[in-house]
């Protein structure tokens, strides 16, 4: 059995599918064929039946018939020419309980019939209701079908007669003529059923098939030449037609991704291009000094290396915001934990103070408790507070509220123009008015990505009277939860 399921699972799957709808047709003609055999069958045996139970109802016993024929049992089979007339249809004996010889109406039956328990039962019995239906056997041979019943003598001296029984046949060669017809044609019909099935499960396989040709050649394609434009047309609702929507979806995924990661490695190139010929221009400098001993003067060699060192930290932090982006979002999160927003906002406000003690800080902090991966999380919010100090002029304020778990973060700088608020999560996008001023472009993306990762949103808007709103929504909840057990 093993060796014929591997087998099975080795063939093609479009024979494997004209195999079974050929083996489901032929189980279901087999089984249909079988019941109208049986049904014709019994219809058959009924009508049989019901003239044998006609002919012994019309057949009286006389009470000298029967005396005569058991003196003479047991009786020679009747043979044509014995009795005058044309041969009877119909078997017509005796059988007793105690012998298997039966004893026939010589002139009246068409031969003898073999006597079984059957019949001996219903002679033990001597009741006349109880009556027997049976296939069975004459002496030389013949089919016939059996009606047995309890002998009852008409007559003076009638009744029911001890230990005997009447016996009534008739022959099953017509029936059973009818009934093998009727299995050879229905043997005749599966055969064509089966074919038929077979030819049209190879059919009905190549058809339902084609879409998944059509699909695995464009696997295929795809997988050869990497060309990820291919979609393959969808017709209907059904599970092919949801398989290619998506296969198209798929491979629109993979050619925006692979989009954003030649636009990534072409803006970081361009945006390592800037610090690096930078630095490689000051290092050149110093080098060229130390070659022909042409001293530079102190200040200029201070400002030199304070460049050189700028340089390098701006270098180092591009490069740091390219590894988090460049990592799924699965292998980016660490530990999801509790974590207290407003301890989060509050400490990311101190880092802000040192980095702009000219700007006036003003915050008002409710407690808020959402569930994310922290360190990620104070990276966000210090982004979003360097954003409000890079552009805030000097003495001016920033605003940090935290109320029903919606961080803003405002300042009064010089806003954003309407028609650049759609690109400012953009990665490298920077605003032209910025690019004077350090930053990679990065900060902003990372701060959208680990917000959604928590399940939360972040939107910038202008301000009223000036500067920008940056709002931040997590879900969570004012409270902390209680502590697992």
């Amino acid at each position: 059995m093993p060796g014929v399921i591997r087998r099975f699972q080795a063939m093609p799957l479009r024979a494997r599918l004209a195999l079974l709808v050929a083996v489901a047709v032929a189980v279901a003609v087999a089984v249909v064929s079988t019941a109208c055999w049986f049904i014709v069958r019994g219809k058959l045996y009924a009508e049989v039946d019901a003239k044998l139970h006609s002919v012994s109802e019309g057949t009286p016993l006389r009470t000298m018939d029967i005396a005569a024929t058991l003196r003479g049992c047991p009786a020679a089979p009747v043979r044509q020419g014995q009795f005058d007339g044309p041969k009877p249809v119909y078997y017509w004996q005796l059988a007793r309980a105690d012998d298997d010889n039966p004893c026939v109406f010589a002139e009246y039956s068409a031969g003898t019939v073999l006597v079984d328990n059957d019949d001996r039962y219903v002679a033990r019995s001597g009741d006349p209701a109880v009556e027997s239906f049976r296939n069975g056997t004459t002496t030389d041979g013949k089919a016939v079908r059996v009606l047995t019943r309890a002998a009852v003598a008409q007559g003076p001296g009638g009744g029911v007669v001890e230990d005997t029984a009447v016996m009534f046949a008739f022959p099953l060669r017509e029936t059973e003529s009818t009934l093998n017809d009727l299995a050879l044609l229905l043997l005749l019909v599966s055969g064509i059923g089966v074919l038929g099935a077979g030819v049209a499960g190879l059919w009905v396989a190549r058809t339902g098939l084609r879409p998944v040709d059509r699909l695995t050649d464009a696997v295929e394609h795809v997988a050869r030449t990497e060309d990820l434009s291919v979609r393959i047309p969808v017709e209907g609702d059904d599970e092919i037609a949801r398989l290619s929507r998506s296969f198209n979806a798929m491979t629109a995924a993979l050619a925006s991704s692979r989009d954003l990661q030649q636009q990534l490695i072409a803006d970081a190139g361009h945006e390592l291009r800037t610090p690096l010929t930078s630095l490689r221009t000051n290092i050149e400098l110093l080098a060229r000094s130390e070659e022909t001993g042409r001293a530079i003067p102190p200040a200029d060699r201070r400002a030199l290396m304070a460049s050189v060192t700028a340089q390098m930290t701006e270098l180092a932090s591009l490069i740091g915001d390219l590894q988090e982006l460049s990592r799924p979002d699965a292998a980016s999160r660490g530990p999801l934990k509790v974590v207290a927003l407003h301890e989060v906002a509050e400490a990311a406000l101190e880092r802000a103070r040192l980095r702009g003690p000219e700007l006036v800080f003003r915050s008002d902090l409710e407690p808020w408790y959402v569930r994310a991966e922290q360190a990620a999380l104070e990276r966000a919010m210090v982004n979003v507070l360097d954003n409000a100090v890079k552009f805030s002029p000097s003495g001016a304020e920033v605003e940090v509220t935290l109320r029903g778990g919606e961080l803003a973060v405002r300042d009064h700088g010089p806003g954003i123009p309407a028609h650049e608020l759609p690109h400012v999560f953009e990665r490298f996008w920077r605003s032209p008015s910025a690019r004077s001023l350090p930053g990679s472009g990065l900060g902003l993306s990372i701060v959208a990505r680990t917000v959604q990762q928590a399940g939360g949103r972040i939107a910038l808007a202008p301000a009223p009277g000036g500067g920008t709103y940056a709002l931040i929504s997590l879900p969570g909840a004012a409270t902390p939860p209680p502590a697992s057990s």
